[in-house]
């Protein structure tokens, strides 16, 4: 069964409808958390799920060049950023971790998202949830700042999505834009 649809995705190639921009942490998968089969996702995934802004210059950007891909050559329909809770590399940002060679660059996406929540102690026991889902409306914005992707937004023909997993319950919650919150998918 799987080496026949293989053979047929090999020789038809990939037409996803959604892109995925995740974590690369090993628990949050993808394929899995929305029950999808080999071709169905156009997947990129990178420490903390983040999206940096549409900055065309001579450095390297995979994150871009998968969005422009998906975009520009795929025409997916949807992107979803899927977040999720016990994230390292935004514990790593909430707690100064040493910055190494390409970490804390990285991770400095996450300073609008972490000044648009507030200081830390003001409620500290929610702290990282909330900036772990901070940061994918944060992406979702990043998304925007991308001309193709706007463009496709305003004609319709591409939705953004933000969506947050719950590790340890394996509940997922997508972003409402009515409301600015994240709420239970029903039925999950």
């Amino acid at each position: 069964m799987e080496q026949s649809r293989y053979r047929d995705l090999a020789a038809g190639g990939q037409a996803p409808e959604t892109m995925v921009v995740g974590c690369c942490d090993s628990r949050v998968a993808p394929e899995v958390i929305f029950d999808a089969g080999p071709g169905e996702l156009f997947v990129v995934r990178n420490v903390a799920n983040l999206v940096p802004p549409y900055s065309p210059d001579t450095q390297l950007h995979g994150v871009s060049a998968a969005v422009e891909y998906g975009v520009t050559v795929l025409n997916v329909r949807n992107i979803v950023v899927l977040g999720h809770a016990h994230c390292g590399g935004i514990q790593a940002f909430a707690d100064k971790a040493p910055p190494g060679d390409f970490i804390g660059r990285w991770m400095s996406l996450v300073m609008p998202a972490a000044q648009a929540i507030g200081p830390r102690d003001q409620a500290p026991e929610t702290y990282l949830t909330r900036l772990e889902q901070a940061s994918v409306v944060k992406s979702i914005e990043n998304l925007m700042t991308f001309p193709y992707v706007r463009s496709a937004c305003e004609r319709g023909e591409l939705v953004l999505h933000g969506a947050y997993f719950n590790v340890a319950s394996g509940e997922l919650e997508v972003f409402d834009r009515a409301t600015g919150k994240f709420a239970a998918v029903a039925g999950k």
